[in-house]
């Protein structure tokens, strides 16, 4: 599970995603109970890239034959090394739908989307975050209906995605910016339509809040590397 920077600190989104290698293991049979735990807990209690390596190391990651490692299990655009969504597509769905009435439902984290998905929201919110998400096969439809209410759709950076959406006396926006946004070849395919009938469904990018703190924290280092150099050439 070779990143190249082990010294490098670990996102709460990267352990989570080495967490989900350790429960598909387990549920292969591949780990047993006791060292699944061990090694659940080393994860939440690693700080940094080469803890999490020896944990997975000789795991393959969920839905193909390749070993795991921090690189493979990150999400697209998360970093600067091309990431496979092979990784990310096969296995069964963890949900099919979502419906709010006078409520709200939310789709996040680290679960698997299916072929089809329907949401419903009326007079109440949903949200659906594709960002962490697996996909059960490569094709999905994801199908929204909203009547005074409204859903939000997140999708990550990399991913293929077409809106198809209506709004009557409302609105049914696609704010991915697609035409500048470079689509990973391997991508699933995701197509987002529906109806939105005073009320709203809005499908934007964004990378994690995880990534952003990781984004921040390298044009820091950046920033303090430059000065460094500066200071160097000064003294010379």
């Amino acid at each position: 599970m070779t990143s190249g920077l082990p010294e490098m600190r670990a996102s709460d989104a990267e352990r989570e995603r080495v967490a989900e290698v350790l429960r598909e293991a387990v549920a292969e049979g591949r780990l047993d109970m006791e060292e699944f735990d061990q090694r659940l807990d080393a994860v939440y209690k690693a700080r940094t890239h080469g803890e999490l390596e020896p944990l997975v190391r000789d795991l393959p990651v969920p839905g193909t034959g390749p070993v795991a490692s921090v690189a493979s299990l990150a999400s697209p655009g998360s970093s600067g090394t091309p990431v496979s969504w092979r990784a990310r597509i096969g296995g069964p769905a963890t949900s099919r739908g979502g419906f709010a009435f006078w409520s709200g439902f939310g789709r996040k984290g680290t679960w698997t989307v299916g072929r089809r998905f329907t949401a419903f929201a009326i007079m109440g919110g949903g949200e659906i975050d594709l960002r962490e998400a697996r996909f059960e096969e490569r094709d999905t439809l994801i199908r929204c209906f909203t009547i005074m209410g409204g859903i939000a759709v997140t999708v990550p950076p990399g991913l293929d995605v077409n809106v198809k959406g209506v709004g009557f006396m409302g609105g049914f926006g696609d704010l991915t910016n697609q035409s500048s946004e470079p689509v990973a070849p391997d991508s699933p395919r995701v197509t987002i339509t529906g109806f939105a009938l005073m009320g709203g469904v809005g499908v934007e990018r964004k990378i994690t809040r995880a990534e952003k703190q990781r984004l921040k924290e390298a044009r820091k280092q950046e920033k303090l590397a430059r000065k460094a150099e500066a200071d160097r050439k000064e003294l010379d």
